[in-house]
């Protein structure tokens, strides 16, 4: 098995819905992210798939949450913003992105809401 690894930020606000403590409030976070993919076979090119073509796809999606509020996305008018939710949103905004890659299959997607916490999601 092969595994590719990148990572890449985005900046946004959210409040948290029904949490009792400061996060209910507005604040925001600068998002780190970081997706893995793996694969059992390569390509002639030596390649399970170009970094720069994964990095694009991914900054396809974090370009949609960058310096907004989280809650106003249709993304998350039913679903808290947490990090576990971003994390969801992500994978599968990224599965279906990755869809026309065969060999290719999302590992995960973590996402830092700060340098110590973080949340992953994962099929």
């Amino acid at each position: 098995m092969y595994s590719i690894r990148i990572e890449d930020s985005f900046s946004a606000a959210h409040k948290l819905k029904g949490y009792a403590g400061d996060c209910e409030n507005l604040h925001g976070h600068n998002w780190q992210v970081v997706v893995e993919v793996s694969g059992g076979k390569i390509g002639a090119d030596g390649l399970l798939i170009d970094f720069r073509e994964l990095r694009k796809m991914l900054k396809e999606i974090t370009g949609e949450l960058d310096h907004k509020m989280l809650n106003d996305l249709p993304a998350f008018h039913d679903l808290n913003p947490t990090s576990e939710n971003v994390a969801r949103h992500i994978y599968r905004a990224l599965v279906e992105k990755l869809s026309a890659c065969e060999r290719v299959k999302l590992s995960f997607v973590r996402v830092f809401e700060s340098a110590g916490s973080s949340a992953s999601y994962f099929e």
